[in-house]
């Protein structure tokens, strides 16, 4: 089966699963965002876990995305005290795991960009060390599309020259501070018709004493030359330089240093 053809069946399947399941008044009681799907993601990604609706796990986006291949989310459960991984979703995309860190020694905070194919409910749902899982989250309308348009910058016949370069900047490292950096990759869906899904698996953030700071494994739906912005604890500033390291699924690996 074709890309192409994948894509047009992930959609439908998306879209007939949506109308069985209100027709069959499936929408979970608990579920306060009233999404369709939440009753099957959270067996899928969660099984029999305990999992809680939180309003301490921020989930921030626009309302209406403009851009459909762009949309700016922050999450934030830095609230919760001590979090060991958080996992974002989008319940309605065809693709629907986003993303998912390890806090380790940074804040339980991450912003970056995702595509999204239609409008839909976007979840951080994070983990506690006592294992309950708690989620917040908030629909976005989104004009749809962003999961299988091909990337903008593979219209540039040099977008190979710059995969994996970073560009970074550092505010206030010596009172722990914020880190925001970017990498060029075009972060392929493999949705759209011939080009097969092409995007970064992990990036980890240390320090210049081998302290991690955070681990991320991300999938196809965050956004073209995704960028992402960290917040360090209190009292855990890095010391500098950063180093940044992953790898992408065609095993092209990302390396960086951030000296301020």
């Amino acid at each position: 089966m074709g890309k192409y053809l994948r894509a047009m069946v992930a959609t439908i399947a998306v879209a007939l699963a949506t109308l069985w399941a209100g027709a069959a008044g499936a929408v979970s009681p608990d579920d306060p965002l009233k999404s369709v799907n939440w009753t099957d993601l959270k067996q899928r990604f969660f099984g029999d876990a305990k999992l809680v609706f939180d309003d301490r796990v921020k989930v921030t986006a626009p309302a209406r995305a403009e851009d459909s291949m762009n949309v700016p989310v922050g999450v934030d459960a830095d609230a919760l005290g001590v979090v060991e991984e958080v996992v974002v979703i989008a319940d309605l995309n065809p693709i629907i795991k986003v993303l998912q860190f390890r806090p380790l020694a940074a804040r339980a905070a991450l912003s970056f960009r995702i595509k999204l194919q239609q409008a839909t409910p976007v979840r951080a749902i994070a983990r506690t060390p006592d294992g309950v899982w708690h989620a917040g989250g908030m629909w976005v309308d989104a004009a749809g599309g962003g999961c299988t348009a091909p990337s903008v910058g593979r219209s540039s016949g040099n977008w190979a020259d710059t995969l994996g370069q970073v560009k970074a900047k550092m505010w206030s490292p010596a009172e722990a501070g914020r880190l925001r950096l970017s990498v060029m990759h075009p972060m392929d869906t493999g949705l759209a018709p011939g080009i097969p899904a092409f995007y970064i698996e992990k990036l980890s953030l240390s320090d210049a004493s081998g302290v991690r700071f955070m681990d991320l494994e991300t999938f196809e739906p965050v956004s073209e030359n995704p960028v992402f912005t960290f917040d360090f604890a209190a009292g855990r500033a890095p010391k500098l330089p950063l180093l940044l390291s992953g790898v992408d699924n065609n095993g092209n690996r990302i390396q960086a240093r951030v000296a301020q």
